[in-house]
């Protein structure tokens, strides 16, 4: 049915409506299962002042580095900052807001923001810098932090197949923050690799149902390799 089909046939469609301060949530991790088509379309349309919230920042070259290069990112919400030297450079200036969220925290905001849930109780960061000015609350005698839900202007994903209603599967570990991600955009926008017709992913093996999904398009991927290692004999 033409109503349910997703599918758009460019990049600039694929993020039209992306305007200057909006929250932007990426899938990835490192450097793997990164919407890296999408992340370039951002920066050729030059949209700025940007909340980017995501695993990590990419590298100082490719991914989300690029809209770190271009000056178009106002706030990173993450949790691994390490293989970028651009993003150091910029935190120490002030040029760039950071808020370092606990990995297993980040990812359970993500959650929480697609299943309509505003906020839960964890206990990673009781007792540090993660805990000020958050409500404490004590269950079975011990301390949790009340953690808000993350919800974005828009989703931008990377999966490995997905059909024209916008079900999706993703390969291997690029099953990351992807599914979290495409839950809570307001407009979330998937780019894959195969596009297949409808019925021929097999339900069960569905990883995101199209109910998430507003646009998908089809790209070619660069898949660079973050850490490149050697093995001898």
């Amino acid at each position: 049915m033409a109503g349910f089909d997703k599918v758009i046939s460019s990049y600039q469609q694929a993020l039209d409506g992306l305007e200057d301060g909006m929250t932007v949530l990426a899938g990835g991790f490192g450097l793997c299962g990164i919407p890296e088509n999408l992340i370039n379309e951002i920066k050729r349309k030059q949209t700025t002042n940007l909340t980017i919230v995501s695993n990590n920042c990419g590298v100082d070259d490719f991914g989300l580095g690029l809209l770190l290069q271009n000056k178009q990112i106002k706030k990173m919400i993450s949790s691994y900052v390490g293989e970028n030297a651009l993003f150091e450079q910029q935190l120490l200036s002030g040029e760039l807001e950071v808020e370092l969220t606990p990995q297993g925290t980040l990812a359970e905001k993500l959650r929480a923001g697609g299943a309509g849930i505003p906020g839960f109780y964890t206990a990673t960061g009781v007792g540090t810098l993660i805990a000020e000015g958050k409500e404490v609350k004590q269950f079975d005698g011990r301390e949790y932090i009340l953690e808000k839900a993350i919800k974005g202007d828009f989703a931008i994903v990377k999966a490995w197949k997905a059909d024209r209603y916008g079900n999706v599967v993703y390969r291997h570990t690029a099953q990351n923050f992807n599914p979290l991600v495409a839950t809570a955009g307001k407009i979330t926008v998937v780019e894959v690799e195969e596009l297949v017709e409808v019925g021929e992913l097999e339900p069960t093996q569905i990883h995101t149902p199209g109910i998430y999904v507003d646009r998908v398009i089809v790209g070619q991927f660069e898949k660079r390799i973050e850490q490149a290692t050697v093995s001898g004999n």
